[in-house]
């Protein structure tokens, strides 16, 4: 962004001393539109933690003092042309991007409790592989993946542009292709097919008696066969 580099940045981290104690707010200029903050252009107030371990650092804002005020007014057409250019390239990738689907194979329990979790460098490392430049501070995601199943996760290509991707995270390829169809690998059985297999268990328990009893009628009368008679015994 040419010209950005001749903005006053001297104030950058810094905190004023009120009435013997630090300044609890900050206002800054917002060189590109932030989510629940304000568009490009505007001056906000935000809190000196949150200006200078991230809006400034990361270039999203300028400290709002009298000289990068006049700066920002002299180059806003310029930073407006290319906040432009970047949605425009942004939009073009969302069109590929959008509704794409990364899987994620992860070691997890019969409940679909992950041993472990799927966090944003593993969803950026996904969509590269798919043949996509992501970075994992572009993957917004409030929390870890801590569960097997289809997860719908924003990825933002740009402050104004963002694309929906699913996360197929399953214990193996076979179950992310169940998955995908709609099916829950996370349910072993059905009420179905438990009563099913409790019936088959019956019935196999009832199998097994039934062959005891024959077993042991057959070996009653194979005894009965091999008794000598008493006259046989006299004789």
């Amino acid at each position: 962004m040419g010209g950005t580099g001749a903005f006053d940045l001297s104030a950058l981290g810094s905190e004023t001393a009120l009435a013997g104690t630090r300044t609890i707010s900050m206002d800054v200029i917002l060189l590109e539109r932030v989510e629940k903050l304000g568009q490009m252009g505007d001056v906000v107030d935000v809190k000196p933690g949150y200006a200078r371990n991230f809006l400034l650092p990361r270039g999203k804002a300028l400290r709002a003092n009298k000289a990068n005020r006049q700066r920002f007014e002299n180059e806003r057409a310029q930073l407006e042309a290319r906040n432009l250019e970047l949605r425009t390239e942004a939009e073009a990738v969302q069109t590929k991007l959008d509704g794409e689907s990364v899987i994620v194979i992860r070691q997890a329990s019969e409940s679909g409790q992950l041993y472990g979790s799927v966090a944003t460098r593993d969803i950026a490392a996904g969509l590269t592989e798919n043949g996509f430049t992501v970075e994992r501070q572009q993957v917004s995601q409030q929390r870890p993946i801590k569960i097997l199943g289809l997860h719908e996760v924003l990825i933002r290509l740009h402050p104004e542009v963002t694309a929906t991707v699913t996360v197929n995270v399953a214990r193996t390829a076979e179950e992310a292709e169940r998955q995908a169809r709609g099916e829950d690998v996370t349910i072993d059985r059905t009420d179905e097919e438990e009563e099913a297999a409790l019936l088959a268990e019956e019935v196999f328990e009832d199998a097994e008696q039934a062959a005891a009893l024959e077993a042991e009628d057959g070996d009653a009368a194979d005894e009965g066969d091999e008794a000598p008679s008493e006259e046989e015994t006299q004789a």
